[in-house]
């Protein structure tokens, strides 16, 4: 995708709420993902969730980088991430990463948008992003995500229980849907005598805190096999050279990397930002 597609996608999501990339993701990967789900789901017993939130014949599985290297590529993917980044921060955090998988049977969610529990006025600039990862085709009669287009400008969240006329996302799997966290959204039914799988890919900006705590959840040992960029996402960073340092160090010289980042009391950069020409703010 080039550069102009992906200012097309954010241009939609500003005004739309959302965006859909159809055909993003390899017939091989989805295939992989899903195997890599069932693998996960059968050999940690995991079962379906216990609130009407989650779905009662919903399988979620939280924290997927720790179940190891298929689900590395999803923060990182060459569609979807540059978006994001361009919609939100180039240093962007994944706030978490977690796997959706609708049974059959399953109720309809709650319309809800994600951010409602930050203390911020709306409408306002988008501070998360969420990628849907279709890994089945998502219809009407499985339970695709359900939204109301615009409602991201809308000044509150929808109030809880609120029964509105909303849209199915429907797209073939290998689609991912980006949107803003302020989108007015649910999860569909599930009509079906299948599964729905999808992954939830969410991404907020640099200086958010992140729903998942990915440095106490996925070890240390295995963080330090990551991909260097996959290890920012995590919050092996510094925002803007001074939020989430250890002791005036980059976090990610724990994982054994070279420190690249420019403290913001560093002299060098004190010195720049001071100039009329620097570009940094």
């Amino acid at each position: 995708m080039d550069t102009a597609q992906q200012a097309q996608h954010a241009a939609r999501i500003a005004e739309q709420g959302y965006t859909v990339i159809e055909g993003a993701v390899s017939s091989v990967l989805v295939g992989e993902l899903r195997a890599a789900l069932d693998r996960v789901e059968r050999e940690h017993a995991l079962g379906y969730a216990a609130s009407r939130f989650e779905g009662y014949q919903t399988v979620r599985i939280y924290n997927l980088l720790a179940y190891g290297e298929p689900f590395w590529q999803v923060p990182l993917h060459a569609a979807v991430l540059p978006i994001a980044e361009q919609v939100l921060d180039p240093e962007l955090l994944l706030s978490s990463l977690s796997a959706i998988t609708l049974g059959p049977g399953q109720e309809g969610q709650p319309l809800h948008e994600d951010t409602q529990q930050i203390p911020l006025a709306r409408p306002r600039p988008p501070i998360a992003l969420n990628a849907m990862w279709a890994l089945s085709d998502f219809t009407v009669a499985n339970g695709a995500t359900r939204i109301i287009p615009g409602s991201h400008r809308y000044d509150g969240p929808p109030p809880f229980g609120a029964e509105l006329p909303t849209v199915a996302a429907e797209m073939p799997a290998g689609s991912v849907m980006l949107f803003d966290s302020q989108l007015w959204h649910a999860g569909g039914t599930n009509t079906t005598a299948e599964r729905r799988y999808a992954i939830s890919c969410y991404y907020c900006v640099g200086w958010m805190r992140q729903q998942e705590n990915q440095q106490l959840g996925v070890p240390m040992e295995l963080a330090a096999r990551m991909p260097r960029r996959l290890q920012e996402l995590m919050g092996y960073s510094v925002w803007r050279g001074q939020y989430g340092h250890i002791a005036n160090r980059d976090p990610i010289e724990l994982l054994g990397r070279e420190r690249t980042t420019q403290m913001i009391w560093d002299d060098r950069r004190v010195a720049a930002l001071a100039s009329p020409s620097a570009a940094e703010p």
